[in-house]
């Protein structure tokens, strides 16, 4: 199961009307052939499922995409769940550029992101 790098740019939003390129996320995940986010793929490659946050005025956060025993993948930053980024219907949802996906930040707010590349990811 191949990896991917998918970037994520913040769509439209009261704060930014026209979306924002400076605001957003790239990260690694292993999709199939539909663009589906796959479970068994992480689990054998889960130390390359980075994540980078980017937000312009605010240092990048690094951290990786983590699939919970739950079912539900988040951002997660630093060790324990305070401040990870739950990612919502991540698990149904297909990544293929121009969809969309909503990520609840740190802040607590939910913000809708626009797929916005793909790319295959060397492991």
């Amino acid at each position: 199961m191949p990896l991917k790098k998918i970037i994520l740019e913040l769509a439209r939003t009261p704060e930014f009307p026209n979306g924002s390129s400076n605001h957003g996320y790239e990260f690694v995940a292993p999709l199939d052939a539909q663009g589906h986010l796959q479970a068994e793929g992480w689990a054998k490659h889960k130390a390359a499922c980075t994540v980078r946050r980017f937000w312009e005025g605010a240092d990048d956060e690094t951290g990786h995409l983590i699939h919970r025993r739950d079912g539900k993948w988040v951002f997660s930053y630093q060790p324990g769940d305070d401040d990870d980024e739950p990612i919502f219907r991540f698990d149904t949802h297909r990544f293929v550029v121009g969809e969309y996906v909503s990520v609840t930040e740190h802040d607590g707010i939910q913000r809708p992101f626009k797929v916005v590349k793909i790319t295959p990811k060397v492991v």
